[in-house]
């Protein structure tokens, strides 16, 4: 069998038949390099059944003419695999140029799902972008659609072929999704695709680092498989989508936030004045704490920066400072408010701010005849908070250290351990002088006692006074001559700031440092026996209350007791000589009988009703009543041991 070399030599001398089939050999192979250098189609490469002319190719030939025609089609795949991949790059690389030219979100999606679809020539693209919020894939941009239900589609995670894309972060396609049971499919995605007409199918993700934000899709209406070259394309260009959509977004939320920071640069241009005016009074209302102005200074500062009246009050609601204003106090609700924000409160025309050291609530400041207060005035009001915090924080302090020195001194006189020389001066000290008749007061009440002993401190403080704990009691020291009705003043007002009631034992007047011990004691049994005849709220000292409190003295006080009880009526007896008290007595005597008290007496029981009228009128009508006429028989007992003479059977006289 002749070689390839040999035809060619044949060929080139020109000798026979091996000449001609060498001649034809080679104009096959030359037809095959011309169709290579046309692009010529495959099915051209073939070579024909029978030459047009010239001899016949021996099965040598042949042979040679088929397999350079194998090459020739292997070089023409290469080729078109290498012109397409360069059609794609350029494809790429003009797509990331037009993305990186957009500046517009919207401009920029719909830019890549056309350039999606030019690429791969599919009859839809389209691009869905994962709601974090909502946990889903929602439809945003779409080419080549004509279904409205379509372009509105939510896809849950997981859900068809782009939720599994969105979730998994990897490309999947479908020759015939309507029959592809890789995916879960539901009602709502089925019927979309199915309006749409789709059947193939390709997404790729659209990912960030390791996000993903979204899906894109290639589709046709007709079932197909896609090349791993059209998923490798998609991906790419997914890929600069991504980074475009990333880009445009940040664009996007770089100039809202200069059109944010122009808007933030105006304004605080336009409230830089303000500012520093508020910045000036702060400073205006330190120095004045700080140079020891008191409350009612302060207010009145407040006042006149903020041009309206003020007012100013406590923890507990006590009035500590007005200025230019007639208002009253602010309502707990609205000081409770402006506690809860930490901002001042406006309440029928009236602005009010709690004044506050952290959580702690010192009191508050009520701001009168500006109802309009801007926004400049109200931080304005709200920095005095603070600076009347620092005063009422200052006066706390002050009035701790006070207190703790009026507690020390209240404690030595009570407990008699101090010398009772040095006492007064140390009284002085604190403004109190003990020269003056002073009563002793304990106190009891349901109220916190640290609420009860602020309240007699302010008391006592207002009366040149001491108040302080003793014992785990609240004891009030102030000049007093007459202790019982001190007490049952000082009940009242102490119930009426504390809206509980408080019971007040009295003791006094005391005459002297050493004599304070016996009195707290008196006082103490006193407060004792007031609560045990279940006079929660009231005040007393023990001679007011009768014989119990002539048994609980330290010193008995009969001839006291008679004249407390019976006064009025030995008083009438001996002014007119009459026989009041005897009649009582036998009355008494006789088991509360007018008529055996009339037996008894000689006399007639009209007589014995006459005289118990006049002694009703005299002692009160009240007489009769059980605790009462016990503590009058009790008198008349001790009356006739003082008196045994006036123990007999007594003249007739009228009543």
């Amino acid at each position: 069998m002749p070689t390839t070399a040999n035809t060619a030599s044949n060929a080139s001398t020109g000798a026979g038949p091996a000449t001609g089939q060498a001649r034809s050999a080679l104009l096959h192979l030359r037809h095959l390099l011309d169709l290579l250098d046309q692009g010529a189609p495959a099915e051209q490469f073939a070579p024909p059944a029978a030459p047009a002319h010239g001899p016949h190719l021996d099965e040598a030939d042949a042979a040679v003419v088929a397999e350079a025609t194998r090459v020739a089609l292997r070089i023409r795949r290469t080729l078109g695999q290498h012109r397409r991949r360069e059609a794609e790059l350029a494809a790429l690389f003009d797509t990331a140029g037009d993305l990186a030219r957009l500046r517009d979100p919207d401009a920029v999606l719909k830019a890549i799902v056309h350039r999606a679809k030019l690429l791969l020539g599919t009859d839809v693209t389209y691009l869905s972008l994962n709601d974090d919020e909502a946990g889903d894939t929602y439809m945003r941009v779409t080419d080549g659609s004509v279904s409205a239900a379509f372009q509105q589609v939510r896809l849950g995670m997981g859900e068809g072929l782009g939720g599994l894309v969105a979730e998994t972060a990897r490309p999947y396609s479908t020759g015939d999704y309507r029959d592809d049971r890789r995916f879960r499919h539901t009602a709502t995605i089925d019927g979309a695709v199915t309006e749409e007409g789709l059947r193939a199918i390709l997404g790729v993700p659209l990912r960030l680092g390791t996000r993903v934000i979204g899906v894109l899709y290639a589709a046709d209406r007709t079932a197909r498989a896609f090349t791993p070259d059209e998923v490798a394309l998609l991906s790419s260009l997914a890929d600069h989508a991504a980074i475009a959509i990333d880009s445009a977004r940040l664009l996007d939320e770089t100039r809202s936030a200069l059109v944010d920071l122009g808007e933030a640069s105006r304004t605080i241009e336009a409230h830089s004045d303000a500012m520093r005016r508020a910045e000036d009074a702060h400073d205006r209302l330190t120095d004045l704490v700080l140079r020891g102005a008191d409350i009612t200074d302060v207010a009145t500062a407040i006042g006149t920066v903020l041009q309206g009246g003020t007012l100013i009050h406590d923890a507990d609601g006590t009035e500590l400072a007005r200025a230019d204003t007639d208002s009253g106090r602010p309502s707990a609700r609205a000081v409770a408010s402006s506690r809860a924000g930490g901002r001042a409160v406006s309440v029928d025309g009236t602005w009010v701010c709690a004044v506050l050291a952290g959580p702690e609530l010192l009191g508050s400041i009520a701001l009168t005849g500006r109802p309009d207060l801007g926004a400049a005035d109200r931080r304005l009001f709200e920095r005095a908070g603070v600076v009347t915090a620092l005063l009422l924080l200052q006066r706390r302090s002050v009035a701790e250290t006070e207190d703790r020195v009026r507690g020390e001194l209240l404690g030595d006189l009570l407990t008699g351990a101090a010398d009772p020389a040095s006492l007064p001066a140390r009284a002085r000290r604190v403004g109190v002088d003990l020269d003056h008749p002073h009563a002793v007061f304990v106190l009891h009440s349901a109220a916190p006692r640290q609420r009860l002993l602020a309240t007699a401190a302010r008391i006592a403080h207002t009366r040149k006074g001491l108040a302080g704990l003793h014992h785990d009691d609240v004891v009030l020291v102030f000049p007093a001559e007459h202790p019982g009705p001190g007490a049952a003043s000082l009940a009242g007002e102490l119930g009426q700031a504390l809206a509980v009631p408080v019971t007040v034992g009295a003791a006094g007047p005391v005459g002297g440092p050493g004599s304070f011990p016996d009195a707290h004691a008196e006082a103490l049994r006193c407060r004792t026996a007031l609560r045990a005849l279940g006079r929660e709220g009231s005040g007393a000292a023990l001679g007011d209350l009768g014989f119990l409190g002539v048994l609980l003295g330290d010193q008995t006080d009969l001839g006291g007791y008679v004249r407390r009880t019976l006064g009025p009526l030995l008083d009438y007896d001996a002014k007119r000589g009459t026989e009041l008290v005897h009649t009582l007595r036998t009355y008494f005597d006789e088991g509360a009988s007018p008529s055996r008290a009339a037996e008894a007496l000689h006399v007639h029981v009209n007589t014995v009703v006459q005289r118990l009228e006049r002694t009703g009128r005299l002692l009160g009508r009240d007489w009769p009543r059980p605790e009462r006429a016990l503590e009058l028989q009790l008198a008349l007992r001790v009356l006739r041991v003082q008196r045994p003479d006036d123990s007999g059977p007594p003249a007739p006289s009228p009543a």
